[in-house]
């Protein structure tokens, strides 16, 4: 008797990370169709080889058109794959995390998103628990070494809030002047001519990063 052939299902998931209130939130969008139609779930969909020149084309293409978000961060975590994950059959999801300004996701004013604490990521459909799980786990190691929590902010911004963004990433505090030296050391940011913030009573200088991608560092922050 001939074996049946069976195909898996291949989908890329990602795992959208933004600062809110001081806090690292991850990103989730309802789900339309079944299973589990109507709950959160991380941002995903099929991979399209027809179009998909790579799985991270069909994230970015996930992305743009689930969310219409784009985004200057996504790397791959790794792959999630097995026979019990999906109720649809066998299959593997190539998993990345993203990072965004919550600026930018405000302004979609997209009800079928919604954005909550780390801490409070439950109980998901699927394996997105342990997904959302090891991208908190990656963002946090590389957040150490390199310029990613940058990302978390808009293009411009003050050197406070470059510095609760890595307090954020890395779950601890850090000593301001400190980290500020730190950052002059590493000439991780260069300064917005003529620009300042005026968030607070006091303005204070606008900063961007010196280098477009992320930078890993040869010593931790």
């Amino acid at each position: 008797m001939a074996t049946e052939l069976i195909r898996p299902i291949l989908t890329v998931d990602v795992v959208l990370l933004t600062l809110h209130d001081d806090r690292i939130h991850v990103v989730l969008q309802a789900r339309e169709k079944a299973p589990h139609a109507g709950e959160l779930a991380l941002v995903g969909g099929y991979v399209h080889p027809e179009e998909d020149q790579s799985t991270a084309a069909a994230a970015a293409r996930v992305l743009r058109d689930k969310a219409g978000l784009a985004v200057r961060v996504l790397e791959q975590l790794m792959t999630f794959s097995g026979g019990d994950r999906d109720p649809r059959g066998w299959s593997a999801s190539v998993a990345y995390y993203a990072l965004l300004p919550h600026e930018e996701i405000a302004e979609r004013g997209d009800a079928s998103l919604r954005m909550l604490p780390f801490a409070q990521v439950k109980g998901l459909p699927f394996d997105h628990d342990a997904i959302v799980a090891g991208a908190m786990q990656r963002c946090r190691r590389r957040a150490a070494y390199s310029s990613l929590p940058a990302f978390l902010l808009s293009p411009a911004f003050t050197l406070p809030e470059l510095r609760r963004a890595y307090e954020a990433a890395l779950g601890r505090s850090l000593n301001d002047s400190a980290f500020r030296r730190k950052i002059d050391e590493l000439r991780m940011v260069e300064p917005v001519s003529g620009s300042v913030s005026k968030a607070t009573a006091r303005p204070a200088q606008l900063f961007r990063l010196s280098k477009s991608g992320v930078v890993e560092f040869d010593r931790t922050v």
